[in-house]
């Protein structure tokens, strides 16, 4: 077959398709109550008539671009002449919802097309349901898994949910959004969205707040997304941490040394300083050890205070011991009469007297060179002759002349 040929039967194919079915635009409109909307149905000759059924409306809509008889709808399109049947509605209403159809005459028959007419409906408030349950204090221990469900029902579309810890997205694993269906008492049918959250509790999850945020076609500026929370609250061990240096301390004086550590629930304290022990709350000779002070978020203060404070305290390792019903954690603290901690590094006076100095040592070595090629200065002394073959003769001849 010729590609001539092909082209032409091809023509003849999508224009006898063209004036055999109803198009429409658009297929699915997707809108909130309120809002205006125009829905089209186009047939590729003249129609005879256009008769629209809306969802909700009583009357079948008879349409003309020469008349309209029913109030906030009325005719929309290029006209009959045209092939085109369309209707504005000016204000969408939410018993609108479901299928609109649009019926054409064409030639002494009746052709009709649907548009899928959804009127958005707001879900309710989501609510968070734990799968893993907490203590009867409302505690999770550390490393259990924790598990929770977000569910926000009775959506039209169904809504879309997003997880947030501290308002920063959650960096967590959830399972894929599930929608189910759940039809009303009015047959309307509507859509319940689930989601599921896990992830291991550390002590940097205590205290967070755990957030389902839904999101959905109703949203506006005005109405913002809806949301439920959930604070996680976790018992742990004290942390562990590094050795702790407290430096500033007057000697002679009454020293305090304060340190931070994290626990939950509060910690109980011991102070080990070369064998001896001595407990929150308890003085033994020079060192009082403090009861702990809770800073909040799980924060406690610890403090030691040593009486007249002598350069031999300033070298010894004072070991802390931190518990709870959770475990044991040690520490170490060292001490120091210095007004700052020991550098780690040179500061910039030192590096400054670094360069200087290798600057004078460079140009006292070029001078040393200078004054040697040149024969100046200590290398300027009276210079020696050597005598030669000529000067030996001249000599022998003036000896001969006496």
């Amino acid at each position: 077959m010729s590609p001539i040929v092909f082209a032409f039967l091809a023509a003849i194919l999508t224009e006898a398709t063209t004036y055999g079915q109803v198009n429409v635009e658009p297929n699915t409109a997707l809108l909130n109550e309120g809002d205006r909307t125009e829905l089209l149905c186009r047939y590729g000759r003249a129609i005879n008539y256009c008769r629209i059924e809306i969802p909700g409306e009583q009357k079948v809509l008879n349409l003309s671009p020469e008349w309209s008889k029913t109030p906030g709808f009325t005719y929309y399109g290029a006209g009959l002449n045209a092939g085109q049947c369309g209707v504005s509605i000016e204000r969408v209403k939410a018993s609108n919802n479901g299928q609109v159809k649009c019926s054409l005459g064409v030639e002494g028959e009746e052709l009709s097309g649907t548009i899928d007419l959804v009127v958005a409906l707001r879900p309710q408030q989501p609510i968070i349901e734990l799968i893993s349950k907490p203590d009867r204090e409302g505690f999770f221990n550390e490393n259990t898994l924790f598990n929770a469900r977000c569910i926000v029902r009775d959506g039209r579309p169904p809504a879309n949910i997003t997880w947030y810890i501290d308002d920063m997205p959650a960096q967590k694993r959830v399972t894929p959004l599930e929608i189910l269906s759940t039809p009303t008492n009015d047959n309307v049918e509507l859509s319940t969205s689930v989601q599921e959250i896990q992830f291991h509790l550390a002590p940097e999850d205590s205290n967070r707040k755990l957030v389902c945020r839904s999101h959905h076609q109703t949203d506006r500026e005005s109405v913002p997304p809806q949301e439920a929370a959930y604070i996680i609250n976790v018992r742990y061990a004290p942390v562990r941490q590094e050795e702790a240096l407290v430096y500033g301390l007057y000697l002679e004086h009454t020293a305090i040394v304060n340190m931070t550590i994290r626990s939950s629930p509060t910690p109980r304290i011991e102070w080990t300083i070369d064998g001896a022990v001595v407990p929150q709350g308890t003085t033994n000779d020079r060192f009082s050890a403090y009861e702990p002070q809770y800073l909040g978020n799980d924060y406690y203060n610890v403090t030691l205070a040593i009486a007249g404070l002598t350069l031999e305290d300033t070298t010894k390792i004072y070991n802390l011991r931190a518990s709870n019903a959770l475990g044991s954690t040690d520490y170490q603290v060292r001490i120091s009469s210095s007004s700052r901690p020991p550098s780690t590094g040179l500061d910039v006076a030192a590096i400054v007297g670094i360069v200087v100095a290798v600057a004078v040592l460079v140009l006292i070595v070029l001078l040393v060179l200078f004054a040697r090629a040149t024969g100046r200065w200590c290398f300027g002394g009276k210079s020696i002759k050597t005598p030669t073959n000529e000067t030996k003769r001249n000599n022998s001849s003036m000896l001969n002349l006496y």
